[in-house]
């Protein structure tokens, strides 16, 4: 009699059967096993929040664009939850304040202006706010209908500031007391400002934001409007000068917006640095080590940030640049520390300050150029700055 012999074929289908029974019930019970409260934990435990201007500002196309190459929705994961606000000193104060906002895009004069409206409630707020990475220039458009040539034709009209406290009144009132130009200041949004300007209602409207603006490339000749420049030849006696110990030469573009800048010219003005800054979490707290890891996948990814799909504005981020006035964030600190080389492959050129001083070194020992007058010297500064300034553009 032969021995008996097991033949799994005829066992294979119920064994798999089985098999899959038990599996399918092991997902079902481990599905029931997350309850309400767990789910609703991991939702937050993997959340960060960047507070930004309106739709239109190229600070919420940057929160945009970290959102989506930063994202990652598995429980220990990291997602970004951009903010809509107002912009500039609400922005800031919605760090320093608000709950559930973890970070916001400030512009770098930010900080020193709270501190000079209020010494006492802000007089450790470089403690409390750090700046994780300088994001991109902030170019100042005054645009204007055709019938004002210069600043000094804007005096007396009205003059749309954008929305108060945010960053474009911020700066416009600094610019327009430093130029001695006064002027009927108003608030309008910048859908809103946009309206009434053509309309003829208003004279001028501003936008302190990275250029291109989406709601300002939208316009043409067709409107009746301009760019207003801001240079030496539009600005009286040494206020220019004055203005660029405060903020960056910069200029407008054909290819930013050539429906109003004819090719192959540009437009002189101003500019500002927007920073990305956190609220400064005790270390190894909850939010301290959930802001950590969004930094080192931001960082870790800096290069995806670059691809054509995203903001032109990316060329300007500068992870290594330091911001004088702030304290940069812990985390940030270190991994620059550990990365420093492709820390330094996104560096900037040399500061304003640096340059200044090297000028003057230059000029020292150069016999040719210690004839040029005080504005000529001054002009030729500029220039430099301009130059170098237009660099970390690219």
């Amino acid at each position: 009699m032969r021995p008996h012999t097991f033949v799994p074929a005829k066992l294979s289908a119920g064994f798999y059967l089985l098999l899959l029974s038990l599996v399918f019930v092991g997902q079902a019970q481990a599905q029931r096993q997350i309850t309400y409260d767990e789910k609703r934990r991991q939702a937050n435990d993997i959340a960060v929040t960047i507070v930004v201007s309106g739709l239109s500002c190229t600070c919420a196309r940057f929160a945009e664009d970290i959102r989506n190459v930063v994202n990652d929705l598995r429980p220990d994961g990291i997602r970004v939850l951009p903010v809509l606000g107002v912009g500039g000193l609400q922005n800031l104060n919605d760090v320093l304040f608000l709950k559930g906002i973890d970070m916001g895009v400030v512009d770098e004069d930010n900080l020193q202006l709270l501190k000079s409206r209020n010494p006492q409630l802000y007089a450790d707020i470089e403690k409390r706010v750090q700046y994780i990475t300088k994001l991109y220039n902030s170019e100042f458009h005054v645009v204007a209908r055709n019938d004002i040539q210069s600043y000094e034709d804007l005096r007396g009209k009205k003059v749309s500031f954008n929305q108060k406290d945010s960053q474009t009144e911020v700066t416009a009132e600094i610019v327009f007391k430093m130029l001695n130009i006064e002027v009927e200041h108003l608030n309008y949004d910048n859908d809103e400002a946009l309206n009434k300007l053509r309309r003829g209602e208003i004279s001028a409207m501003i936008v302190l934001t990275g250029a291109p603006q989406a709601a300002l490339a939208k316009l043409t000749k067709e409107d009746g409007v301009h760019f207003l420049p801001l240079d030496e030849a539009s600005s009286p006696g040494d206020n220019y000068a004055a203005l660029l110990d405060r903020y960056q030469p910069a200029r407008l573009t054909d290819d930013e917006y050539p429906a109003l800048i004819p090719r192959g010219t540009n437009i002189r003005t101003i500019g500002n640095r927007a920073l990305l800054v956190t609220y400064a979490w005790p270390e190894n707290s909850p939010r301290y080590m959930r802001m950590t890891k969004f930094v080192r996948e931001f960082f870790g990814k800096i290069d995806q940030f670059h691809d054509g799909a995203r903001h032109p504005k990316w060329s300007e981020i500068n992870i290594a640049a330091e911001i004088q006035g702030w304290t940069r964030f812990r985390p940030a600190a270190d991994w620059i520390a550990e990365n420093r080389k492709v820390a330094t492959a996104n560096s900037a050129p040399q500061s304003a300050d640096t340059i200044k001083v090297l000028f003057n070194q230059y000029i020292a020992q150069s016999g040719s150029l210690k004839t040029l007058s005080d504005g000529e010297r001054e002009k030729l500064f500029n220039d430099i700055l301009l130059f170098f300034a237009e660099r970390n553009r690219q």
